[in-house]
């Protein structure tokens, strides 16, 4: 689940909470009587306004700007009216101050409070009704509904933590690829450079006085300037030939590690090299837009060979929209996968994202 989605069902349970209790305290205003519906109407601001305040700075992570007097102000609101009401006030407003004294209080505070606030809340009814069933079942719902805000807010907290750590990760395995990159073109090119740079000093001062050994020079300079295109194509691989299912399996790994479910079902096929190869980027390219771009929790990479094609789906949830249009990823991906006579379609239906490439088996 994603933080908006937790978030909006959050909101949505507490504010059935927060209108359906404090609703069965207009029964009052039916007695017509002018002191009744003011100490009413008072009681329903007191309550229900810091009890808005309590919880929106609750599902935003923070402690409302007049913390902790919205508590107690919440707090009093509660009990202060009830011996002006003929039943009492605290059993139609209870359950919402047991939800803030669970989020800004700690536990052993708010536990034995909660405790308190059920004992009398059970000994009211029993007075009023006599009905010991009746009672306790009403005044268990302090309890519980104290507990289900609590837990819908924690939800929407730690639904964020779970984002912003699979981001962090996204962003790690980024910058660990860059810093690859960066130690490998320093160790590698580094060498080869200073030595194209020697050797082409060294053949333009013996080009006149010693033409021979200046060709010579420059025969060395052309070796060693395609082994330093050769430490290019080796850094960009990883030092690695890449094959579909060694980059599949480190896709998988780095998905779990993000808290992505992953289902993997390879085809036996062996393809050409080249096919390969475009398969391979392909799921480096799109585990990499699973990571980044989407709020995915589950991830399926499939291959099946039909018809001398070898087709890969990837297949997430938690996509965003349709693709970018002006992103370069797809964009070399579809260069590679036609290169390999493929093809590459990607697009976005009800929340999943599918991207399919097509190369010859």
């Amino acid at each position: 689940m994603t933080a908006s989605s937790a978030q909006r069902l959050a909101t949505w349970l507490i504010a059935v909470i927060s209108v359906g209790y404090p609703m069965l305290g207009l029964i009052y205003l039916s007695s017509g009587r002018l002191d009744v519906t003011l100490v009413v109407l008072a009681a329903l601001a007191g309550c229900w306004i810091p009890h808005v305040l309590n919880m929106w700075a609750a599902l935003r992570g923070v402690r409302p700007p007049l913390f902790p007097l919205t508590v107690v102000v919440q707090a009093v609101a509660t009990y202060l009216p009830d011996p002006f009401l003929p039943s009492g006030w605290s059993g139609v407003t209870a359950q919402l101050l047991a939800g803030t004294l669970l989020l800004y209080l700690p536990l052993w505070a708010a536990g034995p409070l909660l405790a308190l606030m059920t004992a009398v809340q059970l000994g009211g009814i029993m007075v009023t009704l006599n009905i010991p069933v009746v009672a306790a079942l009403y005044a268990v719902t302090i309890p519980i509904s104290g507990i289900i805000v609590y837990v819908v807010v924690r939800l929407v907290a730690v639904s964020r933590e779970l984002e912003s750590a699979r981001a962090g990760l996204a962003e790690a395995a980024v910058l660990k690829e860059r810093l690859r990159i960066s130690r490998d073109l320093h160790d590698g090119l580094g060498r080869s450079l200073t030595a194209i740079a020697l050797k082409g000093d060294l053949a333009a001062r013996l080009l006149d006085r010693d033409p021979g050994t200046a060709r010579a020079e420059v025969g060395d300079l052309v070796k060693v300037a395609r082994e330093a295109a050769q430490d290019v194509r080796q850094v960009a691989r990883g030092y690695r030939e890449l094959t579909l299912r060694g980059e599949t399996q480190r896709a998988a790994s780095l998905l779990e590690a993000s808290g992505v479910s992953v289902q993997v079902n390879l085809a036996d096929a062996v393809p050409p090299r080249a096919s390969e190869e475009a398969l391979a980027w392909a799921v480096r390219e799109g585990i990499t837009n699973v990571l980044r771009h989407s709020a995915a929790t589950t991830c399926t990479i499939t291959t099946a060979a039909q018809a001398g094609r070898l087709r890969l789906e990837i297949v997430n949830d938690g996509a965003p929209g349709t693709p970018r249009e002006d992103g370069s990823g797809l964009t070399g991906l579809a260069e590679r996968a036609g290169q390999a006579g493929g093809s590459v379609a990607a697009h976005a239906d009800g929340g999943a994202f599918r991207l399919v490439v097509e190369v010859p088996a």
